[in-house]
């Protein structure tokens, strides 16, 4: 099954590469984006918006003739569900990495620092310790070498989607630095408002921090597969029943950890309040 990979802020598809590659091998296709503006650091993201990275994406789509599982990390979850909400027929599941959907209304990160109209990686004090768990000194270097710039327009733009047959393509959650059992009491208490409508989906935790293509790429790897493999084993049952809202207090879960701290679910970055 292809499977699109879909970075989140401040890095392009090569990012995946050590995620990508065991995707490869067990057979799948695999597409890593490189979204409008993340070219490299001398590229034009003047004007580039929230919806240029989901058109991006729907392109990406568009070129495959089959269903397509789209992966998204952190602000790139929300891309992937502006591409679900724009092509839920082509999508067979939607996986957020220590990510999730965006409700209407709502921004991936409006408060991450600006500077002439882009969003630098920020300094590591700006991040929770919680983020930054198992990303090493040599890994933050690596990471910091990397980083481009992240267009301003595609964290504060406001999400409207549209399409209701969104909530019938089926979600994995992969829990990094928030856990499962956090992200259902978030659920209980009306946040995450758009994933307790969907037909189905599931939780699983992948204990570390926010960038787990770099601290934990292989468990990452052979989590997205699992998803993958549950998609397989059941052709034909892709198209679900969205949920109705007396329903929303069922998700299928996969090994409960305790409860994590609280974070901004679109980019799973929290900055650190002085």
């Amino acid at each position: 099954m292809d499977i699109i990979l879909i970075p989140g802020f401040w890095l392009d598809g090569d990012s995946w590469n050590e995620v990508a590659a065991p995707l490869r091998a067990a057979g799948h296709p695999i597409h890593q984006l490189t979204l409008p503006g993340l070219e490299s650091r001398d590229a034009d993201r003047t004007g580039i918006t929230f919806q240029d990275h989901v058109d991006a994406v729907v392109a990406a789509i568009d070129a495959i003739d089959t269903p397509v599982v789209l992966v998204g990390h952190s602000g790139g979850g929300a891309i992937a569900y502006g591409a679900v909400d724009a092509r839920p027929e082509k999508v067979a599941r939607v996986i957020y990495v220590d990510s999730g959907p965006l409700s209407e209304g709502g921004v991936i990160n409006d408060e991450l620092p600006v500077v002439n109209g882009e969003i630098p990686l920020p300094d590591w004090s700006v991040f929770e310790d919680d983020d930054l768990i198992d990303l090493t000194d040599a890994l933050r270097e690596h990471f910091r070498a990397i980083a481009i710039p992240e267009p301003e327009r595609v964290a504060s733009d406001v999400f409207h989607p549209t399409n209701p047959a969104r909530y019938g393509v089926p979600a994995t959650v992969i829990c990094c630095e928030f856990r499962s059992e956090q992200m259902r009491k978030w659920m209980e208490g009306g946040f995450a408002a758009e994933l307790p409508l969907t037909a189905s989906y599931e939780l699983v935790d992948l204990p570390t921090g926010h960038w787990p293509q770099f601290t934990k790429p292989a468990e990452l790897a052979a989590t997205i597969l699992a998803a993958v493999a549950r998609e397989l084993s059941s052709p034909g049952a892709r198209r679900r029943t969205p949920r109705s809202p007396a329903s929303r207090s069922a998700p299928d879960t996969a090994d409960p950890l305790p409860a994590g701290p609280a974070s901004s679910l679109a980019i799973g970055v929290r900055l650190r309040r002085s």
